[in-house]
């Protein structure tokens, strides 16, 4: 059912979405995030400045996919000494590896409300591993623009060192300085795209 005031969504599954398009993260308002653990205790935040991804919305929303770039060397955590030692060969090698990606595969899985979850494959220095991105549908329009939009937020959790992401230093009181799990929190508006 389409929403015919608008012609921008339709109704699926007593959601209303966006209809089929394809669609592309707007740069003006996404936030590519993470969390680690240091020496055990607490938790650093980042993000990257810089990423692009292009969302393609199917007539079965099941079968939509999602391809997606960060450049790397974008890390920022608000500190400069880390942030370049996170671009460094101890960790993302950004020199070697500008890009780390995402591409889905099979479509969409496990749909609860708006609330789904998306297979894919994640590409962190050349190293590609399988990850469930946990999305949240946000909701979707038209903004003051003309632009038909949608809004997301999705989260997975990996092992560094599955990317081989193994730098660490062992603390004198037990544990490491750096934890292996980090979680990648993303949030963003979609536009489509004419």
């Amino acid at each position: 059912m389409t929403d015919t005031a608008t012609n921008n969504t339709r109704v699926w599954n007593g959601v209303t979405i966006p209809t089929a398009g394809t669609y592309e993260l707007d740069a003006a308002h996404k936030l590519v995030g993470f969390v680690a653990r240091h020496m055990m205790v607490a938790k650093v935040r980042g993000h990257f400045d810089e990423a692009s991804a292009t969302i393609t919305v199917a007539e079965d929303p099941t079968e939509s996919s999602v391809s997606a770039t960060i450049k790397a060397a974008s890390i920022t955590t608000g500190v400069a000494d880390r942030d370049n030692h996170l671009r460094s060969p101890d960790f993302l090698k950004t020199e070697e590896f500008p890009t780390i990606e995402f591409q889905s595969l099979g479509g969409v899985k496990e749909v609860n409300g708006t609330e789904f979850v998306l297979p894919g494959e994640l590409t962190i220095r050349g190293v590609t591993r399988k990850v469930d991105l946990k999305v949240e549908f946000e909701g979707a329009g038209r903004n003051p623009y003309g632009m038909d939009i949608f809004g997301f937020s999705a989260s997975t959790e990996i092992d560094r060192e599955d990317f081989g992401l193994t730098w660490n230093v062992n603390l004198e009181t037990g544990g490491v300085l750096v934890g292996k799990k980090v979680r990648i929190e993303i949030e963003g508006e979609a536009v489509r795209q004419a």
